[in-house]
Parts: C-alpha cells; sequence; structure tokens
C-alpha cells in the first residue's frame, strides 16, 4: 500500500471517529429526553397550568424541536406554578396550627360587602396530597440516579446532582424537596450542553490534526516536485554539456584545445551532479524530519482513537442495557430479534419468542415502594438469565415485563423450561417490610411459523401473555 494510501485510509478512520462519538452524544440526548419524560410524568396531576407546561416539554421532545431559550421560558413559568402549590401549602398547613374553634364574641358577623378574600376559610392539609409530593419526590430522586449513571457532568454539578438525589430520596421537608425539583431541569440541561461542548471540542481537536496532516502532505508533495525539478535540470545540463563536448571535437582540430574543452565541459558536469546531490541530501533530510514528526502526529491520533473505540464500546454497552436489570434493553432486543429471525429464514430452524411479566407488580410498588419493586424486577432478571442456556436471549422490555428468544426450541419445549422458571421463582423469599411475599409471573410464547414476521409472533405471544394473566395468573400459554 502506498504512503497516499495509508493516510487516506488513517483520514477516513478519524472520519469514522468521529461519526461514531455523534452517535454516542445522541445516545445521551435520547437518555436525556427519556429522563425529562419520566420526571414530568411524575410531577403530572398538580395543577393544571402545570400539567399544560408539561406537556409542552414532552410535545417539543415528540416533535424534535427543542430550543433552549423557550425552554428557559418555561423553567420560569414551572417555578412560578411550583411556588403557588408552595404558597398554597403554606396556607394548608397555617389553617391545621390554627384552633378548631374561635369563641363566639371574637368571630366577626357578615356584612352585607360580602367576605374578603382575607377572611375565607383556609383549607384543610391533605395528608394524601402531601405523601403523593413525597413520592413524587422520591421518584424523581431515583430516575436522577439512573440519568447519573448513563451520563457525565461536571465535576461540581456532578456533587451538586448527589447531594440533590440523597435529599430527594430521604427529606421529608417539602421546601427543600421544591427547591431540589427546579433543580433537576438544570442538571439536564448541564449535562446536554456538556455533551455538546464535548463533541465539539473533539471535532475541533479532529480538524487541527487532519490540518497538520494535510500540510505534511503538502510540504512532502512541495519536495517530490523539487527533486524532479532538480532531476530535471541535472539531466538537460549533462546533455547540454555532451553536446557541446560534441561539436567541439567535430570543429577542433588542435589536439591541445580539445582536452582542455573536454575537461572544462566534464568539470562542468561534476558540479551540476556535486549541486543535485547536496540539494538532495537537504531534501532528504527535510523529508526525514517531516516523517518523524507525522509519525510522532499519527501515534497520538491512533491513541487517541483507540481510546474513543474503548470509550465507544462502553457507550454501547450502556446504550443496549438496562440500568436497573443489567439485562439487554427493548433497542437490543430489537436487534436479537432481527438477526434470529433472518436466520430462521435462512435455515429454518425453530425459533420460540416467550413474553413475561410480573404478576401484581403494581400491589408491591402501592404497598411497599418502588425500592421493593426494583428489588424484585432485579431478583427476576437474575434468576431468568442464570437459568437459561447461553444460546437464549432475554432482555427487559419495559416495566415490569421481560422478552425472551429461544433459538432452534419449539414453543413445547420452551414452555417446559419457563414453567421451571416459573415455580423456581414463586418459591423465592421474598420479605418486604417483614412481611414474607409471594412474588409470580405469567408468560406466554409462541414460535414462528410460515409467512410470520417479527411482529405477527410477538402479537401472539404478547396475547397469548394475556390469556394466561384472565387463566389465574402463574402459568404460561402457548399463542
Amino acid at each position: 500500500m502506498s504512503s497516499d494510501q495509508i493516510w487516506k485510509t488513517k483520514y477516513f478512520q478519524e472520519l469514522e471517529t468521529a461519526e461514531q462519538r455523534e452517535v454516542q452524544w445522541k445516545t445521551e440526548r435520547n437518555v436525556l429526553e427519556r429522563m425529562l419524560v419520566r420526571t414530568s410524568l411524575a410531577s403530572a396531576g398538580q395543577t393544571p397550568e402545570l400539567d399544560r407546561l408539561l406537556d409542552q416539554i414532552r410535545s417539543d421532545l415528540r416533535k424534535n424541536r427543542v430550543d433552549v431559550e423557550s425552554w428557559r421560558q418555561l423553567q420560569e413559568q414551572i417555578d412560578r406554578q411550583i411556588a403557588l402549590l408552595d404558597d398554597a401549602a403554606i396556607s394548608e398547613a397555617r389553617s391545621v396550627q390554627q384552633p378548631p374553634c374561635v369563641a363566639p364574641s371574637l368571630v366577626a358577623e357578615p356584612t352585607d360587602e360580602g367576605v374578603g378574600e382575607a377572611d375565607q376559610p383556609e383549607p384543610v392539609v391533605d395528608a394524601e396530597d402531601q405523601s403523593q409530593r413525597l413520592r413524587i419526590a422520591r421518584r424523581v430522586g431515583h430516575l436522577l440516579g439512573q440519568l447519573l449513571n448513563q451520563v457525565s457532568l461536571e465535576p461540581d454539578a456532578e456533587a451538586r446532582a448527589r447531594n440533590l438525589q440523597r435529599a430527594l430520596l430521604a427529606s421529608d421537608d417539602w421546601d427543600e424537596l421544591r427547591e431540589g425539583l427546579n433543580q433537576v431541569a438544570d442538571l439536564i440541561v448541564a449535562a446536554v450542553t456538556r455533551s455538546q461542548r464535548e463533541f465539539e471540542a473533539f471535532l475541533k481537536r479532529l480538524d487541527e490534526r487532519l490540518a497538520v496532516l494535510q500540510e505534511h502532505f503538502s510540504v512532502q508533495s512541495s519536495a517530490q516536485s523539487g527533486r524532479e525539478a532538480a532531476a530535471e535540470k541535472l539531466d538537460r545540463s549533462i546533455r547540454n554539456e555532451i553536446e557541446q563536448v560534441g561539436q567541439q571535437i567535430k570543429a577542433s582540430g588542435d589536439l591541445q584545445e580539445l582536452k582542455q574543452s573536454v575537461s572544462s565541459h566534464l568539470e562542468s558536469i561534476g558540479q551540476a551532479v556535486g549541486r543535485f546531490r547536496v540539494e538532495e541530501t537537504e531534501r532528504e533530510k527535510m523529508l526525514s524530519e517531516q516523517l518523524m514528526a507525522m509519525k510522532e502526529k499519527m501515534v497520538v491520533m491512533e491513541t487517541h482513537s483507540e481510546q474513543m473505540r474503548g470509550q465507544m464500546r462502553k457507550e454501547r454497552e450502556r446504550a443496549v442495557t438496562d440500568l436497573l436489570t443489567q439485562l439487554p434493553n427493548r433497542e437490543a432486543w430489537q436487534e436479537r430479534l432481527s438477526f434470529e429471525f433472518n436466520r430462521w429464514k435462512r435455515y429454518q430452524y425453530p425459533l420460540t419468542v416467550g413474553v413475561l411479566d410480573v404478576d401484581l407488580f403494581k400491589r408491591v410498588n402501592d404497598s411497599y415502594g418502588h425500592k421493593a419493586g426494583d428489588r424484585v424486577l432485579q431478583l427476576v432478571a437474575k434468576e431468568i438469565k442464570h437459568r437459561l442456556r447461553k444460546t437464549d436471549f432475554v432482555a427487559r422490555f419495559g416495566g415490569e415485563e421481560f422478552v425472551l428468544l429461544f433459538p432452534e426450541t419449539l414453543p413445547e419445549n420452551a414452555q417446559v423450561v419457563l414453567d421451571k422458571l416459573r415455580v423456581h421463582v414463586s418459591a423465592l423469599p421474598f420479605h418486604f417490610g417483614g412481611d414474607p411475599v409471594m412474588i409470580t409471573f405469567s408468560g406466554g410464547i409462541a414460535g414462528f411459523g410460515p409467512d410470520d414476521t417479527e411482529e405477527t409472533v410477538f402479537d401472539r405471544a404478547d396475547k397469548a401473555l394475556y390469556l394466561a394473566k384472565d387463566s389465574g395468573r402463574n402459568c404460561i400459554r402457548i399463542g
């Protein structure tokens, strides 16, 4: 491979690295957007105006038209709505602190002018509303922890986010929680801005290094052109001297004069060759220095590229891994399903799809909290993963639902495997709040057949899951 081809290859590799970095940035942005959607959904139900503002955020995300300036205005409006909620909460607290009754002599009689706004009876504190706010804060704290595991922040923002997460998960002071919720949007904007700055800085460094390589190429090209011009000049000089010698030999009749002429021309040829050698030595020295500089630059670029490739591999793994269960996520499921489907079309080996759903999972969340629900999902995911073959595939599809692929397996055989797994999970010793809790799951499975697509088989397995639910749960049905 020639030198130019090698440099072109390196150049295209750097371009590919830049494209991969852009994919990483888009992945991080997608994670942040999902985090923001979940946070807005968790905060819904407070007031109609606040719900309208949160709907606007989700609408902008769906339409992919995020404008930072307009979002800052949205944030100010949301802050005002939260401040109104705080004022209402303070009023409610004051109403509770007042005595339940007042002496008749101290009660003002109503006048014809009506009752003023300040004289209106203040509402009684709603304990359920306060509990709902605390649950929202806890959930936002949990989602913030997932966000911090997915993206990187500046050190000071990272420390602030960790403190905020601890406050959201542990504090019962609504004023502190309200201030924490206000800071979540700032942290998300900071994370997006950091990722964008890092990508822009990477592109700038790449442009600078490519400019250096271009300069090296130009120097090499100039040196090559100089070498060719010098060689051509030397060739013309030698030919000219030889022609003159020939002409003088023909014209001269004096042997002594001819000797002097030949000696003079040979000396001129020797001087021209000497000058060429000196110039060639200088060119070779310059090219050698340029080559060493290029090698050093390429070592730096290759080291950086290897670091970027390693980071991209890690980011890719994180992008297709569910944070809670450490199973592959929905994106990884779609990739694996397409791969197995194409393999099934080629070889026609049996292929079975399974859909599992934890029974009465909402009851666990409502009774023992989201932390207990998360623990259930982690343990169930661990048991599923450990009791399947290496060739099988399991992913978290969403919520309490898992999806499975059984290559080279008939639905009847897959049902036997899942029934054993179901019995094992139901016997696990779950305890929450000191109470033993039995956890079960239901499942639906379906095998690929003629004219099937990925969607049709998944739909049959999903319908079989609902059939299992309707049959009393804790069972597996074939669709």
